[in-house]
């Protein structure tokens, strides 16, 4: 017989912004549609507030597009590497379903995106008090690199402070610090790596300066991430 799925209450918010492992546990084992759509909003809110306050420096239309496109990345991951997580785990000797290693997946990211949801006033206020994007007169590009490296730090931020709770949480699912660390690793992995790539294909999110507005670049499949890391470090070293 199933188990009966966990009840879902917006009264555990405090409990899923903690991460605390113990609860949410329990949440893997007996998961609910309610749940996995809770997740997904918290992704759309607060990823996409984000987004929409670092695109605001370019125009209000790129705004609405790195909006869509910033929780669309995280959603995308979640499903692209939800077979190989669930292996992955399976591997390393932690006993979760396909189902809840996804969920967990799931889980890290709507805190990261609820963390970013509450950097977006500050974002918003940096966005607000720099020297806007003038596409008559020269590039204040100042401006351009304190936006970007803002938006960075904050991402980071919010991307360790939730995999902390992700640690957290498979350490108390294994009992064994040493595989919860294995999997966190692995996962990581997967997930920098096909991530990157959705973020190569969705670009721009600030937009380039010197490039017309659009949703996506002409040519979004051309090349790679990897590709254009590797080119720029030639640059960089080589010159």
């Amino acid at each position: 017989m199933s188990t009966p799925a966990a009840p879902f209450d917006l009264r555990q918010m405090p409990v899923f912004l903690r991460g605390a492992a113990g609860p949410i546990a329990g949440w893997l084992t007996q998961p609910s549609a309610r749940r996995v759509g809770f997740y997904v909003a918290v992704i759309m809110a607060g990823a996409g507030c984000f987004g929409a306050t670092i695109g605001w420096w370019r125009a209000p239309t790129q705004a609405l597009y790195t909006a869509i496109k910033l929780p669309l990345i995280l959603l995308l991951t979640t499903l692209g590497n939800a077979l190989l997580n669930g292996m992955l785990a399976l591997l390393l000797g932690l006993s979760l379903t396909f189902r809840q290693s996804a969920l967990a997946i799931l889980m890290s990211f709507a805190i990261a995106s609820a963390i970013l949801g509450a950097f977006s006033p500050v974002m918003f206020f940096l966005v607000w008090n720099v020297p806007p994007l003038s596409t008559a007169g020269p590039v204040d590009w100042t401006a351009y690199r304190l936006i970007l490296v803002t938006q960075a730090a904050a991402i980071a931020f919010a991307g360790v402070a939730a995999n902390l709770r992700l640690g957290q949480l498979l350490r108390h699912v294994s009992g064994r610090p040493a595989i919860a660390r294995h999997v966190l690793l692995a996962w990581l992995a997967g997930n920098l790596f096909l991530g990157s790539q959705f973020a190569w294909v969705l670009r721009p999110f600030i937009g380039s300066p010197g490039l017309p507005l659009a949703f996506l670049r002409p040519d979004p499949f051309a090349s790679n991430f990897y590709e254009a890391l590797w080119g720029a470090l030639k640059h960089l070293l080589f010159g």
